[in-house]
């Protein structure tokens, strides 16, 4: 989401009450802090399935075809990707998953159609690098339309356990889960499976493969399954500037959370249901 966008957006929400007051937050730390001045406006945040320990994340719209891999207990930057030959519209989202094939890859969502204008949305897709070093990297980039209109999206699910994707729009008043077909082709129409919440900035499967997430600017859903799972527990989430990125830790237990302008990688305890 741009600056000006969300500048305007969130004093509009304070008013119509969409904002928690008072809200009951789990236990929640910060997890470290990030010290490289490139993340201005952290969007999308994943665990690699390669590299124990280590988070990807990537800047919104003005960060360019980059994608950082950062320890996750330090917050120190381990490397960079450049994408090879990729623009950047506006980069929303990032994942890790399985190909057709059985590769870890990692889904990165150029979706983030603000204005609702563009024809059709890009993911690419890059294979996980066997070394963490900085290096150039290679996408298969696939442009997906959805059946109906535009939509902005800043959500991307992927699973270890296949090579399917979903994709959660983002409104004001309500969303929608899509599913993509598989394998993934440039002449893809997105398919609608449901109405989700409205304003819901990410989501990420758990490594487990037995539930996930979908978040908004202020709290966050579990879901049990894969998409389209049943809605669990709901619970406000930490207060951020702008709150667009989530992810699990690697045992399933808490979700890691940052924002842009917000250096903060944070922990949040998922609390039991009832």
């Amino acid at each position: 989401m741009t600056r000006l966008f969300s500048f305007l957006l969130l004093p509009a929400l304070i008013l119509l009450g969409q904002i928690p007051a008072n809200a009951a937050v789990p236990p929640w730390k910060v997890q470290c802090t990030f010290q490289d001045s490139r993340f201005d406006e952290i969007s999308g945040i994943t665990r690699s399935a390669q590299f124990p320990g280590v988070l990807y994340l990537h800047n919104d719209s003005s960060g360019g075809p980059r994608i950082y891999a950062i320890d996750e207990k330090t917050c120190k930057t381990q490397a960079t990707f450049i994408i090879a030959g990729a623009r950047a519209r506006d980069y929303e989202a990032i994942a890790t998953g399985k190909d057709a094939k059985g590769r870890n890859v990692i889904w990165l969502g150029d979706i983030g159609d603000n204005r609702d204008t563009w024809p059709y949305v890009e993911i690419l897709k890059i294979r996980e690098p066997s070394v963490l070093k900085s290096q150039t990297v290679t996408a298969s980039t696939y442009r997906v339309t959805y059946p109906d209109n535009s939509h902005n999206a800043e959500t991307l699910l992927a699973s270890q356990s296949s090579p399917q994707l979903w994709l959660v729009t983002k409104q004001l008043a309500h969303g929608s889960l899509y599913a993509l077909p598989y394998p993934l082709r440039s002449t893809d129409i997105a398919k609608p499976l449901r109405i989700e919440g409205g304003l819901i900035t990410d989501g990420a499967v758990s490594p487990q493969g037995d539930r996930y997430v979908l978040r908004t600017y202020f709290d966050a859903t579990i879901y049990s399954g894969l998409p389209p799972g049943k809605a669990g527990v709901t619970f406000d989430l930490p207060g951020q500037l702008q709150g667009e990125a989530v992810t699990w830790t690697g045992d399933g237990k808490a979700l890691l959370i940052a924002s842009e302008r917000d250096h903060r990688l944070l922990r949040v305890e998922i609390p039991q249901a009832g």
